[in-house]
């Protein structure tokens, strides 16, 4: 069910509280002990590749251990959290049911990806994961937030591609891209159409790697907006190196905040990539130019296969570096990402709790 514009209930609580997100969906199905017969469930008993690493298959074959996972993070006190969905477009689906043209001596090209964007399995397959990804959530969203009185909200996650509109990846040809911009824009139109009708109240285009990619993802937005006449909040958050620069684009934190300030999002933020530590000079840097509010969702540390959650920081390492982010009045929306569980996200709600959210400065006009 479309949901109608939560805007302004939201800029409403932001402006009372700091509002704490969910944690890493990957992490935690990790905790489940699931195997491919498990993941492929008999729908996909036949698939050709393994889908183990495919999480958001899962919202087909494994519906209930998704919507656990959400009654978790929404119970442990996420007043949003994202669908299963950082992957559901037909270009990254196309990674696990479509033969690599790679491994007989071809390549990816406009032309192979055309054929991708225009594959009735993987449109069907994309529509309807993101459909029942957003139905499970926001199953989770209306109940717990019945029980406890407090409204949660569902954010349909768009996450970043298997394929660069920035980069090239043959430095022998540096002006060849492996898909065009219209390609990635209808992949990114058929999710968020998806999203929408499954039942969220915001769009979240996160851990963005490369600015030209999700700037294909907030023209989708625009363009849905505008056929579906409606609108709803966007949320956009990218991730960056140790320098403050996007992975891919290199897009230093102050660019990045102005080449997507003209969408006007609701949250402009930070996640995944690095720990909280490694995170907070960009942070900083990012609460000083940004005329919105702030989300920050980092990692847990570093990446430890010998810790439980393959990060080093435990719920008490993540709740004392939030606290010290949300005394410091960075944080109008705190989370986690990579290895952050419910009980990691449970610490970060406590560590925020009665924190005065970041005031949203008035640099001047957009």
């Amino acid at each position: 069910m479309i949901q109608a514009d939560p805007t302004r209930e939201l800029c409403d609580a932001l402006a009372e509280r700091i509002l704490v997100l969910d944690g890493a969906m990957g992490t935690t199905i990790r905790t489940y002990g699931l195997n491919e017969t498990d993941a492929r469930s008999e729908r996909f008993a036949d698939s050709e590749k393994d889908l183990l690493n495919n999480g958001d298959i899962l919202s087909l074959t494994r519906p209930e251990v998704i919507g656990d996972i959400h009654k978790s993070f929404y119970e442990a006190g996420s007043d949003i959290c994202e669908t299963n969905t950082f992957s559901a477009t037909s270009i990254a689906q196309s990674e696990f049911f479509v033969e690599d043209p790679r491994e007989k001596g071809g390549r990816k090209d406009p032309e192979f990806f055309q054929k991708i964007i225009e594959d009735p399995f993987l449109n069907e397959l994309a529509w309807e994961m993101n459909v029942e990804s957003a139905k499970l959530c926001r199953k989770w969203a209306d109940a717990v937030g019945s029980d406890t009185g407090r409204k949660r909200y569902v954010a349909g996650a768009i996450g970043p591609l298997t394929v660069s509109l920035t980069n090239s990846p043959d430095a022998n040809d540096p002006g060849f891209r492996v898909v065009n911009f219209d390609q990635v824009l209808d992949a990114y139109k058929l999710q968020i159409k998806a999203l929408i009708e499954g039942g969220c109240d915001i769009l979240m285009i996160e851990t963005i790697f490369d600015s030209l990619n999700a700037k294909a993802a907030a023209v989708a937005v625009q363009e849905v907006y505008a056929e579906m006449k409606l609108h709803l909040p966007l949320i956009i958050s990218a991730a960056v190196g140790l320098g403050g620069e996007t992975m891919i684009s290199a897009q230093k934190v102050e660019a990045f905040w102005n080449a997507f300030a003209h969408t006007h999002p609701l949250a402009i933020g930070l996640n995944c990539s690095l720990g909280p530590d490694l995170m907070r000079p960009h942070l900083e840097e990012l609460s000083n130019c940004a005329t919105t509010h702030i989300s920050c969702y980092p990692n847990a540390g570093l990446p430890n296969p010998l810790a439980p959650t393959g990060f080093d920081l435990e719920p008490k390492h993540m709740h004392d570096y939030m606290a010290d982010f949300a005394n410091a009045g960075l944080l109008n929306l705190a989370g986690g990402c990579c290895g952050n569980t419910p009980d990691h996200i449970n610490a970060i709600a406590q560590a925020v709790a009665n924190k005065k959210p970041r005031q949203v400065p008035n640099i001047g006009a957009v």
